[in-house]
Parts: structure tokens; sequence; C-alpha cells
């Protein structure tokens, strides 16, 4: 089956791309936050998992990681590609399926920001990332807050049941022209309890609020954005301890 928001992603590419390092909730909200989970990646192999036009690859090479990027849609490897040269290694690859040419214990540390709402069941990348990550192994990731996503899909009348996993679709209108992306709104347990059965030990949360540069260039969303969430940001752990269970 065709992943779920391909063909709007191949849309945004170009223009994703281009505003992605300037736009105030990638730039001054999520970028922010997933950074500050982030640990010394100096010499270590991370994988971006979900990368985009490889804005996050970008940030790890220059911290002196090593890293592979992976993404569904070509669009985008093109432009992650054409960002980092050769400096980094991409693949095209699913999420929703096994990532066969990544090898067990290969990676310290995977990140996948904004990506995992793409995906239904959270248990396939979940347990491909387990398996990639070494013992110790970091991983941090980053979705619509599950209350925000509720409350905006059920003012759509698209959300009917909070504690279901929903398809449901929202119109980008940030990167000009407006485009539907498909996605799927989910519970806080069903983020979380994957997570962890898996095995992966919980290790932080962030709820995070705008920062003092999202306040200077849209202050009137940037006000919003500090009374209510907009996006869940987790950190969990793969040790000798979790390796065991």
């Amino acid at each position: 089956m065709k992943p779920i928001a391909l063909e709007a992603y191949e849309k945004l590419a170009e223009a994703y791309s281009a505003m992605v390092g300037t736009k105030p909730h990638n730039a001054y909200l999520d970028r922010p936050a997933t950074l500050s989970l982030l640990p010394d990646v100096r010499g270590k192999r991370i994988l971006d998992a979900g990368c985009g036009p490889g804005v996050y690859t970008e940030i790890f090479l220059n911290l002196g990681a090593e890293v592979v990027g992976i993404d569904v849609s070509p669009n985008m490897l093109r432009l992650a590609r054409e960002r980092n040269g050769t400096r980094a290694e991409f693949h095209e690859a699913d999420l929703a399926k096994p990532l066969t040419f990544l090898c067990d214990a290969s990676f310290d540390v995977v990140v996948s920001p904004l990506v995992l709402d793409c995906i239904e069941d959270l248990r396939q990348p979940f347990g491909e990332f387990y398996r990639v990550l070494k013992s110790p192994g970091v991983f941090i990731f980053s979705e619509g807050h599950p209350f925000c996503d509720y409350l905006v899909c059920k003012k759509q009348g698209q959300a009917k049941n909070y504690f279901a996993t929903e398809p449901v679709s929202y119109e980008w209108t940030g990167f000009g022209t407006p485009v539907d992306v498909p996605w799927y709104r989910r519970p806080l347990s069903k983020l979380i309890n994957p997570l962890i059965e898996i095995g992966f030990i919980l290790d932080r949360i962030l709820e995070p609020i705008p920062t003092r540069e999202f306040h200077k260039v849209a202050p009137e969303e940037a006000q919003r954005h500090s009374l209510e969430p907009t996006f869940i940001h987790i950190r969990a752990r793969k040790s000798a301890r979790s390796a065991n269970l």
C-alpha cells in the first residue's frame, strides 16, 4: 500500500526545503526541542529517519556525526542529497516496512522528528529502531501533541473517538500553495505504550513552548502556542537493561 502522505510530500518538497529553516513552527518550536534532547554526537552514527530535505542531517554532520538519512519521498531525498552532497548516505525507504538494508546494532542515535504520524502502527518502526540501535542507544522523536491533534480534528469534524487511531488530514498553507496532508491521529497511550512494549526505557518528555525567536517573527501564533500544546517530543533509551527485558 502506498504511504499515506507520499503524494503530499512530493508536492511540498521544494517549498518545504526552501522554508523549513525559518518557518516558525519548525525552526523555533520543533527543532530547538528536538536538538535539546540530543546527546553529544561527535563521532557517533545517527539514523535520520524521515530525513526530508536533509536539514537535520546537515546539523548532525556539522556536529561531527556520521549520518544515514532515509525517507520515502524521492523528491525529498533529491533535495537532501543536494544539500549535503556526499557527506551523508541516503536511502529511499518506507518506515512502515522492515529496514532490512540496515544492520543490527549499527547506530548510536535514531532521530525522527514530525515523521511518525504518517505511520498507522508504530510498533513496526519502533521495533526496527530498537533493532538497529546499539546498547546503549538513544531514540528521539516528535509528533503532533495528541491533545492538540484531537481538538483540531474534532473541530473539523474528522475526529470521532479520542482513543482510536484515526486517518485524518489537514490543509498545510504555510509552504505556499495549499496542500492537503493526510496523517494518523492517535491518543497518548498509543504513542507511549508501543515504545515501552518494544523494550525502550522512557527517558524524557517535552511539550515545547515557542522560543524567543518565534515570539519575534510571529507574536500572535507564539502566544497561542505558549498556552496550549502543539508538539510532543520524546527521548527513549535502549540500554543493557532494556535489551535483556
